[in-house]
């Protein structure tokens, strides 16, 4: 899969809008998303090796031929965040944090994603109506993420539930949080 870099065009084809995963972990979100959005151009990102590999075996289960991506789907391995600040003003539709890493110790609060000095990013790189979902089964990460959003008016809070909404795929991440009795936590954020 190419490298993707902006401005460059990352699609081939006509796609209604742009979807960015962040941390796409096993890829089964990412993978799940393309397949029911055809229309839809969905960038994967992810730094780590193992959830790269994963999600390439999704795309090619069979060893024995070259991992063919949908026309949708483009894969991104290096930090999200660099990705986002290279993007045009209103660029994407939806973007994902699903079940994203904790750093739950103080010193690490900076390395989580859902940051205060990210949000203006964030909503500059939505599109008027576009929309944030994240995911957290970590105690830690789900009081953090109240207290940024709590603390910031550039997006407005469109649902904070503990059931999973209806159309959003589930990840082998919830899974384990679920059979380990951790309780997700699901947040929906519209840029207006």
């Amino acid at each position: 899969m190419p490298q993707l870099s902006w401005p460059q065009v990352p699609f081939t084809g006509q796609m209604r809008e742009t979807w960015l995963e962040v941390g796409f972990g096993g890829g089964e979100h990412a993978h799940a998303l393309g397949l029911a959005h055809p229309d839809i151009g969905i960038i994967a990102a992810e730094v780590f090796e193992s959830g790269i590999c994963s999600l390439l075996s999704r795309l090619a289960p069979d060893e024995t031929i070259a991992p063919a991506p949908p026309a949708n789907l483009r894969l991104y391995t290096d930090d999200a965040r660099r990705l986002i600040r290279e993007m045009p003003d209103a660029s994407l539709g939806k973007l994902f944090l699903m079940f994203p890493d904790p750093w739950p110790k103080a010193r690490h609060a900076k390395r989580r994603f859902v940051h205060p000095q990210l949000l203006s990013e964030v909503a500059r790189v939505l599109k008027a109506g576009g929309e944030w979902r994240i995911a957290s089964d970590d105690l830690t990460y789900q009081e953090w993420t109240d207290d940024v959003i709590a603390s910031q008016s550039k997006l407005s809070i469109l649902l904070r539930t503990e059931s999973r909404p209806a159309g959003w795929p589930p990840t082998r991440y919830e899974a384990k949080a679920i059979a380990a009795g951790r309780q997700p936590v699901y947040w929906c954020l519209r840029k207006d």
